[in-house]
């Protein structure tokens, strides 16, 4: 183990620069420092092997970058005009900002891990039923521990559970299906995303470590004076991210990682799941609720049910009629189909699936070469070795068979990936593209590359922009699908954790997620689930998702009280539906995310640093949802600015906390002065009728803002078919237009409305 330093590489003998490269010889080995741009250094120690394999960064991202390299006694610095790294004695690492403010430095003292445990203290405590490898002193051949400032604070890593804030908790990526409630001390959920933030009392910088293999990060749970990184194993593939705020590290992050791309404008709407629904019947009875009920719906999801014995790319026509033929009935009332797929393929003599991946070495192998066989939904099941691009084809190629009977979207679930006879041993063949490796390599990108295979796949097959939801992921996945937050319950805890997991994983680069609205298992109330769906009212993904055995939770299953709500609030997603489309068009350029903590913004504002129940939407809307039981009344903080109530129009000065009164009905909501945000009339769906009015909603002062319209449905806009609009709004009231780019129908009519009039003043 590095006891406390990070690395025994030895001193610095000598080094070599050359383009955007320095080669730094250290008396064990080599390191290479590259600026991938001027904001982003990348610090590769080969601790296994000399060979980057990167699933995140694809391709070369780098850029032409003036570097400077200059040897100053024992210590080497490395600098582009942004970032200043300096190296020295067995690899400290410091770096500072472009104004010459230091950002980290590596740890020079030890470690202070927790005094080991006796033996019969670890046999008791295992007794019990305690988890004691916690306990262990596990040895990391790869680790990097940086000294902790008091006032560094820690945003990031995904959707780990807990507190926005992740200073003072450790957590692991080991992409992990747990079935119990997740809570704050949950080490490893379905995501490994190891990408940390780390916000100073002055600047701030992104810390991403390229390394599949299981890793965790301790952020001054051990002690107060450091936080450290370790993987079992692997390279140390570090890239260092700076910037001038929040927004820069996560533009740095993306920039490097890939954006989420535009998504379709009807997986904006509310989508109705529900792992349940049994049959044709089932799901005939749920599309005319919707519409009976008003409750505007875009899709319905199709869970593991659907399927012959769980065996994927099948249909069982004894419950759900001939292929296609349900999908297009429901497709004339306005419903898309989203239908699951998971990864692990029934192991069985004439399924085509088991038959083809057997004959063409498609299936991960034991070490002796026999295709490796587990236990999941259908029983016997092999696993695909989605690291081959071959395998990606074949996989890919055969979602053809959901596209063509008119399938919408898909849902890869299942894909840490789960098994139900323990975990996958650690020496499973699989590959790495032709590279022969391991699940102890493979496992944390399983979900990626299904996810690619997936997004290829439909891409091929489909003139429409791919919709793909997946459970398991790393990072970077964020090009090929969006995710949710997985097997959530039906705990006011849960609703809690909606918001920091949700805004982690937006500044994590995943600007499309989601949380089971409602929550997944357990039984919901009729209070719980009024709470949740303005809290979600939101989110990018707007998903209604419930577990077989639990208590129906579509919302007219419940009073009418919860009935009306619930459906005012899905209306008004649909009446904002311009706004989060805009703020994902946004994205695809600059990587910030739809939903946002309001330290995004704000970060010099300490009373946003902890903050875990509000957030933004862009930065004109700040959401403050009521996430406890019983409470009709919340604290609200307003950041700095003037902010006008969404529903009474009144102006509310920031940088302070105010009373808000929030009967059930009511989700505390603020525009900020001078916006203009793009509303539509709600629809029952989109597409039932084309969107030819356009609305802005004004708050107080002079506004602009841009806004994007196109079909909402292809690539089109790539190759210039959308309209770019300018709206400004002047002192006295006046809005201009100006026409940025036009290739598209305009709307027949553009109004404005002030903030606090018309549909937005019935909440009081």
């Amino acid at each position: 183990m590095q006891e406390g330093k990070t690395m025994k590489t030895g001193k610095i003998v000598s080094f070599s620069a050359q383009g955007n490269e320095v080669q730094v010889q250290y008396e064990r080995l080599a390191v290479t420092v590259r600026a991938v741009t001027p904001d982003i250094l990348n610090v590769f120690v080969p601790c296994k092997d000399a060979v980057r394999n990167s699933k995140a960064v694809e391709g070369d991202r780098s850029v032409p970058v003036s570097v400077t390299a200059e040897q100053n006694g024992e210590k080497l610095l490395i600098g582009t005009k942004a970032l200043t790294l300096c190296l020295g004695t067995d690899l400290y690492l410091a770096a500072k900002d472009g104004k010459g403010q230091e950002l980290f430095h590596t740890y020079e003292g030890e470690r202070t891990p927790l005094p080991r445990l006796s033996e019969r203290s670890m046999k008791i405590l295992a007794a019990e039923g305690h988890d004691v490898a916690k306990f262990s002193d596990l040895e990391y051949p790869v680790q990097l521990v940086m000294a902790m400032d008091e006032g560094d604070n820690f945003y990031g890593l995904g959707d780990k559970s807990g507190f926005l804030n992740k200073k003072y908790y450790e957590y692991e990526n080991w992409n992990t299906d747990n079935p119990q409630a997740h809570t704050e001390d949950f080490h490893a959920l379905y995501k490994s995303v190891p990408f940390l933030i780390c916000a100073k009392r002055k600047g701030v910088y992104g810390l991403f470590f390229d390394n599949t293999y299981r890793s965790s990060f301790n952020l001054g749970k051990e002690s107060a004076d450091y936080f450290f990184y370790a993987a079992a194993d692997g390279n140390l593939d570090l890239y260092i991210t700076g910037g001038a705020c929040m927004p820069d590290v996560v533009k740095g992050y993306t920039y490097l990682t890939g954006r989420t791309p535009l998504p379709q404008l009807w997986t904006l709407g509310y989508q109705q799941s529900r792992w349940g629904y049994e049959s044709a019947d089932d799901m005939r009875e749920i599309a005319a609720a919707m519409r009976k009920n008003d409750i505007p719906c875009d899709a319905i999801h199709f869970d593991i049910d659907y399927m012959q014995q769980f065996k994927v790319f099948t249909w069982d026509e004894e419950n759900y009629g001939k292929p296609g033929e349900l999908i297009a009935e429901l497709a004339r009332d306005g419903f898309k189909t989203v239908t699951i797929i998971d990864p692990g393929t029934k192991e069985e003599e004439g399924y085509f699936m088991h038959d083809e991946g057997v004959e063409k070495g498609f299936f991960a192998t034991d070490t002796d070469g026999k295709v490796y066989t587990n236990v999941v939904w259908p029983g016997k099941s092999n696993y695909p070795d989605f690291g081959r691009s071959e395998v990606r084809r074949w996989w890919g190629d055969h979602h053809r068979f959901l596209t063509d009977i008119g399938v919408a979207g898909v849902w890869n679930d299942m894909n840490e990936p789960a098994s139900f006879e323990g975990e996958l041993p650690a020496d499973v063949v699989f590959h790495d593209e032709e590279r022969t490796t391991d699940h102890a390599e493979m496992h944390n990108v399983y979900g990626h590359c299904m996810s690619r295979a997936t997004f290829e796949g439909l891409r091929a097959h489909t003139d429409e922009r791919p919709f793909i939801i997946t459970r398991a992921c790393y990072a970077g996945t964020q090009k090929y699908a969006t995710v949710w937050t997985g097997d959530n319950q039906s705990l006011w805890a849960h609703l809690q954790m909606m918001i920091p997991q949700l805004c982690n994983l937006g500044m994590s680069g995943f600007a499309f997620a989601g949380t089971d609205i409602g929550g997944f298992g357990a039984d919901t109330t009729p209070e719980l689930l009024t709470r949740w769906i303005e809290a979600a009212c939101f989110a990018p993904l707007f998903r209604n998702h419930a577990a077989k055995g639990s208590k129906p939770q579509e919302p007219w299953r419940f009073d009418e009280q919860t009935l009306s709500i619930y459906r005012d609030y899905v209306k008004l997603r649909y009446r904002f539906l311009p706004y989060l489309y805009d703020l994902f068009w946004q994205g695809e350029s600059t990587g910030l995310p739809v939903m946002r903590p309001l330290v995004l913004h704000y970060e010099d504002d300490a009373n946003v640093h902890n903050l875990n129940d509000e957030f933004l939407v862009g930065t004109s809307l700040l959401v403050a949802p009521v996430v406890e039981q019983g409470k009709r009344c919340r604290a609200v903080y307003l950041p700095e600015g003037t902010w006008y109530d969404l529903w009474t129009g009144e102006a509310r000065e920031g940088r302070q906390y105010i009373l808000k009164d929030a009967p059930l009905d009511v989700c505390p909501m603020f525009v900020k002065a001078g916006s203009l945000i793009p509303t539509f009339e709600p629809v029952s769906y989109v597409g039932e009728k084309p969107y030819r009015r356009l609305e802005l909603l004004a708050a107080p002062g002079e506004a602009s803002c841009v806004h994007f319209q196109d079909n909402g449905k292809d690539y089109g806009y790539r190759e210039g078919r959308y309209n770019l609009y300018r709206f400004t709004r002047t002192a006295d009231g006046r809005l201009e237009t100006v026409m940025e780019h036009e290739n598209y129908p305009r709307y027949d009519e553009i109004s404005v409305v002030e903030i606090g009039n018309g549909a937005y003043a019935e909440k009081e």
